[in-house]
């Protein structure tokens, strides 16, 4: 039976919710992996970071049945045999959804059915990264998924890694509202940021400043169209790197933020709970 979904009016309007008749369907992806890492400020790396703070956030939601959480790496084996297989049993599949994913999305530029807008500058992903995150949306869509929840750290250009940069605060990616997948990722942004926000300030970042950011070229938002309408998908920024250099404070942090953020997805998705 197909479960039922609540609307919520983005942020300044009511909530309006209903029953779901079948746990809402989670996938939590820490950025990165073992080889590609991401960012780092001495020896404390990106990636371990994202492991750390999304198996918090999995701990949290699956002990509650209204929700079924998946996660694409964890601290034994790296990528999950979901993963892992399934980037194994279907590289040409994978390819091919990008392929024909850009393609069309091309032929939307030129007809002038999508408008390119600037978008903040990001790194360039190698292909076996882009090949993995176009595989996570393929998998995501062929899985009915809910929301895709993608953990990151953030980093700012600094003469070395042992330094501290001028940057701090978080913010949350979603998709451009020309996306299918727009207004949905926009209502779990909103109850997320609603929930940060009340212990932790946004990006000081110029472009990152209102700290909720629109985005046409993240993989991991649906670029290039390639997630369905239904999946919301969010990318979080916690935070600069070189801000969590204390070990204490850092896992403080973790566990407050994986607070928040579980409680900003299931206020998205669920009746508000009374508060203990």
């Amino acid at each position: 039976m197909k479960k039922l979904l609540f609307i919520l009016m983005f942020l300044l309007i009511p909530t309006f919710f209903v029953i779901a008749a079948e746990p809402f369907k989670i996938l939590l992806v820490p950025g990165h992996d073992n080889e590609v890492w991401g960012a780092q400020y001495g020896n404390l790396k990106e990636a371990d970071m994202n492991l750390v703070l999304a198996t918090q956030i999995y701990n949290i939601l699956k002990k509650d049945k209204r929700f079924k959480v998946w996660i694409t790496r964890d601290k034994f084996v790296g990528y999950t045999a979901e993963f892992s297989d399934y980037f194994s049993l279907h590289q040409i599949d994978i390819k091919d959804f990008k392929e024909d994913a850009k393609k069309e999305m091309q032929d939307k530029i030129i007809n002038e059915d999508f408008i390119e807008k600037e978008n903040v500058p990001h790194n360039t992903v190698s292909e076996d990264v882009s090949f993995k995150l176009y595989g996570i949306n393929k998998w995501a869509n062929e899985n009915n998924i809910d929301a895709i929840i993608h953990i990151h750290f953030n980093d700012y250009p600094r003469k070395t890694k042992w330094i501290i940069g001028k940057h701090k605060g978080f913010a949350i990616y979603m998709p451009d509202g020309q996306f299918p997948n727009a207004k949905e990722s926009a209502q779990l942004a909103g109850n997320i940021f609603m929930q940060l926000s009340k212990k932790y300030i946004t990006s000081t970042y110029e472009k990152e400043l209102d700290g909720l950011v629109s985005d046409q070229k993240l993989i991991a938002l649906g670029a290039n169209g390639t997630l369905d309408k239904n999946i919301r998908s969010v990318l979080i920024e916690y935070g600069y790197i070189y801000r969590f250099g204390n070990s204490f404070m850092r896992h403080k942090m973790y566990k407050s933020m994986a607070d928040l953020t579980a409680k900003g997805i299931k206020n998205c998705f669920t009746s508000p709970q009374p508060s203990p």
